[in-house]
């Protein structure tokens, strides 16, 4: 598996298995399963996509050495604050049945991000987290927090595809050597993205799938992804990414897709009470 080092110095597997979405039921279980067992070693779940337990015990009964095994999770609005987030650090790890995380993130940039961003500084100077980052910040919210953060994020996840390529995001990371993860990095299957003319002949020239191409031009972007399914052979061809390369003018055509817009606008006013106010992470605790 090919990896990216992070400002940290730790390195991350470049591409992993998404979990955003996939029921609590047995089918996170299952397709977590399927994924090691396919050959992926990087896994993100959340706080808020309620199926902590089941990764965790896939990972347990994948029979792969822990240490083998990057891990993510992201800590909910609800549990905001220095305090507060300390005890979801530890109910995270509690749920997930492992030791330490890998990579724990702030999921969304609104409230008490100061006291929470403390708190994982906190768990990863005692060894509970290897690399702490942050998700969904835009270069607003981003200089709104970062500059009074003690600790540089190593990895900022946000959405990311051909269409939204973060241009004015990526400039200012850079500096910092801060890593971008992608969030629908496929656009969530938007099938206007998919019949794109240069996407199909791209996918036609190197006998791929159009997702395929997607991938890999994030990939030679220096984008980390983790694409998510629950079809054995999505999951499958979403890994074999490695054997071609697109040329730096085949980089260069699909830079030009970019409408510099999302899905979503995490500037947008009224976003973090909306949010907060979607669902309550503790309800069955």
């Amino acid at each position: 598996m090919k990896t990216i080092t992070l400002n940290d110095g730790n390195k991350i597997p470049a591409i992993g298995f998404g979990t955003f979405q996939i029921p609590s039921d047995g089918s996170t279980y299952k397709a977590v399963l399927e994924a090691l067992k396919l050959g992926y070693r990087h896994i993100d779940t959340a706080v808020a996509y309620f199926n902590e337990g089941e990764v965790g015990q896939a990972v347990k009964d994948s029979g792969i050495p822990r240490d083998e095994i990057w891990i993510t999770s992201k800590l909910w609005l609800q549990d905001y604050g220095e305090e507060a987030a300390q005890k979801a650090i530890e109910l995270s790890l509690t749920k997930l049945g492992l030791d330490y995380l890998d990579l724990y993130l702030l999921h969304q940039p609104y409230g008490d991000v100061p006291g929470a961003w403390r708190a994982l500084e906190t768990a990863k100077q005692a060894g509970k987290i290897r690399s702490i980052g942050v998700s969904n910040m835009t270069p607003k919210l981003w200089q709104q927090f970062v500059p009074k953060f003690a600790t540089m994020p190593a990895v900022n996840q946000v959405e990311f595809n051909p269409y939204f390529q973060q241009q004015d995001l990526r400039a200012l990371l850079a500096t910092d050597d801060v890593k971008i993860e992608a969030w629908a990095p496929l656009g969530q299957g938007n099938q206007t993205l998919f019949k794109e003319p240069v996407l199909t002949a791209l996918a036609s020239k190197y006998q791929k799938d159009v997702g395929q191409i997607i991938l890999r031009f994030e990939n030679q972007e220096g984008i980390i992804v983790f694409p998510k399914s629950v079809h054995e052979a999505r999951i499958k061809s979403n890994l074999d990414i490695f054997d071609f390369e697109l040329t730096a003018d085949e980089l260069a055509q699909i830079r030009t897709l970019d409408t510099g817009k999302g899905m979503h606008d995490p500037d947008a006013p009224g976003v973090g009470d909306m949010l907060l106010s979607a669902f309550d992470v503790h309800a069955q605790d």
